[in-house]
């Protein structure tokens, strides 16, 4: 009978054929794993004699990460509780998007800024002509957005640089942080859920958060939840039903994550289990749909005792 133990450290390599017996116990792939890190193994056998060899590796340094308090923090900052959330300011101003239907007003805005640097070179007056091309966008401005297509809606509900749900968030509390997890195991981030104050008063906040950047949207799976989220959400209405904190849902998500592995871990079930518990919450509930609402990944955070809109907003629940 043979036993294994692990010690920590590091010994010399056996006499013999040690190597080739670790090989041989181990298999040549399992022996190049086990070679990556810092420890001995050494087998023992009844009769007492110990064989043993070295495993060594290098040490890669990890990142240092700043979460939840940066080492610059300002001791005087008001709110340091927006530390606590993984949102942090862009470095790079986002670029600014032009939709299909916009390139008019684009090209009456280069038109004016034309004139305007030529009265700025030649030192002569365009004032009249520099007020008619103003008259003339703000017209165009406001016929086109007065009879927008229900395509054209939408595409401006799935703006890039539309603002996201923490930016509103950490825009209208007072103190905000951030609660992460399901308790069953992962954090989906294209969910956020987290108390903040307004005014003195609590509130249960809890929205679906898109990238505002292709490296966020990567990160934030586009703002489509996965069972997790909707289980994050759910943890999070029953705390705050518990104590009383009333609760503000922002939708913004063209739907759930529909791959296969959300399927198996219970997508379906995920939602209707949420759709039951909001409606026997006592606290009340509202939800703001900030960008576009999409099937039954919205609904699950959005049953509401009011519903409210964000102009250009579109809601499109199908069940």
């Amino acid at each position: 009978m043979t036993t294994l133990s692990l010690v920590s450290g590091n010994c010399g390599r056996g006499k013999g054929d040690d190597s080739n017996f670790a090989n041989e116990f181990l298999g040549s792939d399992s022996h190049k794993k086990l070679s990556r890190n810092l420890t001995t193994i050494r087998f023992k056998d009844t009769e007492g004699s110990r064989r043993s060899f070295r495993v060594s590796a290098g040490v890669k340094k990890g990142k240092k990460h700043d979460y939840p308090w940066p080492d610059d923090i300002d001791p005087n900052n008001k709110t340091p509780l927006n530390y606590l959330s993984y949102f942090k300011p862009l470095e790079d101003k986002p670029k600014p998007v032009t939709l299909a239907f916009e390139k008019p007003l684009v090209d009456l805005e280069k038109k004016i800024v034309e004139v305007q640097n030529m009265a700025d070179d030649t030192g002569l007056d365009f004032t009249d002509q520099i007020n008619a091309l103003e008259l003339k966008y703000q017209q165009a401005l406001k016929d086109l957005y007065k009879h927008l297509t229900p395509i054209q809606r939408l595409n401006i509900a799935r703006h890039p640089n539309r603002p996201t749900v923490l930016d509103h968030i950490l825009n209208i509390t007072d103190k905000w942080v951030e609660l992460h997890g399901d308790r069953a195991g992962y954090d989906d981030p294209a969910i956020v859920t987290g108390i903040g104050s307004i005014e003195g008063r609590s509130y249960m906040f809890i929205g679906h958060q898109k990238g505002r950047n292709t490296k966020e949207n990567i990160m934030r799976n586009f703002g489509m939840p996965t069972p997790h989220g909707y289980r994050k959400a759910l943890r999070m209405m029953k705390y705050a039903d518990h104590h009383g904190f009333p609760i503000v849902t922002f939708v913004d998500t063209p739907g759930a994550f529909a791959d296969l592995k959300s399927e198996e871990l219970g997508q379906g079930e995920a939602i209707a289990y949420n759709l039951r518990t909001m409606f026997g919450l006592k606290v009340p509930i509202i939800t703001i749909v900030t960008g576009e609402g999409g099937s039954g990944g919205a609904l699950a955070i959005a049953c509401a005792n009011k519903l409210l809109m964000l102009e250009n907003a579109a809601f499109y629940v199908a069940r």
